[in-house]
């Protein structure tokens, strides 16, 4: 039973690690340019911007599987931490116990809330990719 769950858990990083590895993309302002253009335009000029600032040696950053991962992380640590000390009243066994339940409750949660963490850019991409798209005539409302 408890082989079947880590099978799952498991499943769950691949999955979440092969499909959420997008980077945080600009979210353009309704103005002229995107009008004349369209989305499709668009999205190649904001493609081509983002090939430019990487080239010039600048990387996006933050990620969802990074995202993800540190959560995880975050989550084992201080639901172990709590899950131990929960686990106090019944001695060593209540100890582990109350560690490994914690644990794996934390590693769930964190993974899931580090998956839906809003994505923001290194601050230097996004200003590259900023201006590069600015000077195209978008405006950059945000990132996502």
């Amino acid at each position: 039973m408890a082989n079947q769950a880590w099978q799952r858990v498991i499943g769950t990083i691949l999955l979440l690690t092969l499909t959420a590895c997008a980077g945080p993309q600009p979210v353009l302002r309704s103005n002229k340019q995107l009008h004349i253009n369209g989305r499709q335009v668009a999205q190649q000029e904001i493609e081509s911007c983002q090939r430019q600032a990487e080239k010039a040696g600048v990387q996006p950053g933050t990620n969802q599987s990074a995202n993800a991962a540190t959560g995880a992380v975050l989550g084992v640590t201080l639901g172990g931490a709590v899950g131990a000390s929960a686990g106090i009243v019944g001695g060593l066994p209540g100890v582990a116990i109350g560690a490994a339940a914690g644990s794996a409750i934390g590693f769930t949660v964190g993974l899931l809330g580090g998956t839906f963490k809003p994505l923001e850019p290194d601050p230097p991409y996004a200003e590259a990719v900023t201006k590069c798209l600015k000077d195209k005539g978008y405006e950059v409302s945000g990132w996502e």
